[in-house]
């Protein structure tokens, strides 16, 4: 009863209530070919004891031991147990919307210092309470720039995450705005003679990822100056977060659309994560989401309310600049737990890190014969490299070893079949990089 907690009586009085004579009846409307009909192939019954050592040895085949080099807009580092002991606290956990100011002051005061961290990383000048995650994020920044601009066309580098450019390519459909995607480059940047001064002319903005997919980190600058003088705007994501410990802030960025996962947030089996939009004080009228802002009661006394929310519920509904209805209060709330924790000088050696590692790696592995890297831009803690045998061959071989091999391009990119993306953060030894390096060396050397 303690996991099944409706008795057959119960579930009889349930059908009863809602004029259903049977559970047969009631899934009537699902096709008889597509309900399940024999018993789930489940061990058991068995004991809570037993459930608890069963799962732990299904986790031990699953995920402990192994080593892994996939990055791909979610990765792995090293974060405190103080961040997971602070949010599950009762007063964050279980909050509700920041509504009434005078019952929020500490959920206000999280999401403010979180804006002035997420301003501080990516040199904008104003950022959002949070997204939902680093894609929803890059759509909004899109949709924010045909609003600013009144331009119904975009420019979108090839080089920005594939789930990202697929999210964009579902709301654009049905929203009559037009994107259309740019190749790339042997340096693995966005192929700026693509860029042609009819097409700036009637984009509402330049869409880049730096560090983008490949792990090739733009030139901002450049980009900028372009879509400036036709009046476009740059949009400029991120999904490591930790590349900006060294990697100069995107300034010259008119919108930065970030995925926080790296900031302190485990990889989850992929969410939920926390997105962020940051970008100038003059665009901030047509930014989504709320901002918490900072004020002084009656008294004098320093305080927090929700000082902006374009939202459907809060204006009228044409007014609106986003549908999102919420924010990701918590996990926002963990990165600036993380971020306070580690400070300026701790993202700092962090990045350090994954960028030493990540060059040793790649060193590792362009010692294999036939193995080359790909692109010749500067990387962060990612590189492309080429194989002379199918990724996926290699990856099947790596497992056997224990190790999750890295990123196959074929799948979204089928000109790059036998290319890799590899990652590689602070959490990766060296002795783990020399293994993985040992183990393509051997895979490569079998006979076909």
């Amino acid at each position: 009863m303690r996991y099944l907690p409706k008795s057959p009586a119960e579930r009889q009085e349930m059908l009863a209530a809602i004029g259903a004579k049977s559970i047969d009846e009631l899934f009537k409307s699902i096709p008889e070919k597509f309900r399940l009909r024999d018993p789930l192939a489940l061990p058991g019954p068995l004991s809570e004891s037993e459930i608890i050592q069963y799962f732990k040895a299904r986790a031990d085949e699953n995920a402990r031991g192994y080593t892994s080099f996939l990055g791909a807009g979610v990765y792995s580092h090293l974060r405190s147990v103080v961040a997971d002991a602070i949010i599950q606290r009762g007063e964050f956990l279980t909050s509700y919307t920041p509504y009434q100011a005078e019952f929020a002051q500490g959920t206000l005061t999280a999401i403010f210092e979180f804006q002035t961290l997420m301003c501080q990383l990516t040199g904008q000048e104003v950022a959002n309470a949070s997204m939902y995650d680093g894609s929803t994020a890059l759509t909004e920044a899109v949709l924010m720039a045909e609003r600013l601009t009144d331009r119904d066309y975009v420019l979108v580098a090839r080089s920005v995450h594939p789930e990202y450019r697929q999210v964009l390519h579902t709301y654009a459909k049905n929203l009559g705005l037009k994107v259309e995607e740019i190749g790339f480059t042997p340096s693995g940047q966005i192929d700026r003679a693509a860029l042609t001064p009819e097409k700036l002319s009637r984009a509402a903005a330049i869409v880049v990822q730096s560090p983008n997919f490949f792990g090739v980190l733009e030139d901002l600058p450049a980009l900028a100056q372009a879509a400036h003088a036709s009046g476009a705007l740059l949009v400029d994501t991120i999904t490591e977060a930790v590349s900006l410990g060294i990697v100069r802030p995107p300034a010259e960025a008119d919108i930065v659309a970030m995925e926080g996962q790296a900031l302190g947030i485990p990889p989850s089996y992929g969410g939920p994560y926390v997105g962020v939009i940051a970008t100038r004080e003059k665009f901030v009228r047509q930014m989504p989401g709320r901002l918490a802002g900072e004020t002084k009661d009656a008294e004098g006394n320093r305080g927090f309310v929700l000082t902006l929310a374009t939202r459907e519920q809060h204006i009228r509904r044409e007014k609106a600049t986003s549908n999102i209805c919420t924010n990701e209060a918590l996990y926002a709330l963990a990165a600036t737990i993380h971020l306070c924790l580690i400070g300026k000088e701790g993202i700092r050696e962090q990045a350090l890190q994954n960028l030493a590692k990540a060059r040793f790696a790649q060193t590792e592995l362009e010692k294999i014969p036939g193995v080359r890297r790909t692109f010749s831009g500067r990387t962060f803690n990612e590189f492309t490299v080429e194989f002379p045998r199918s990724v996926k061959l290699i990856n099947h071989e790596l497992l056997k070893e224990k190790i999750v091999g890295p990123y196959s391009l074929g799948m979204y990119y089928p000109q790059l079949t036998k290319n890799a993306v590899v990652c590689v953060t602070e959490t990766t030894s060296r002795a783990e990089i020399e293994r993985f390096a040992a183990a393509v060396r051997k895979i490569l050397e079998k006979p076909l």
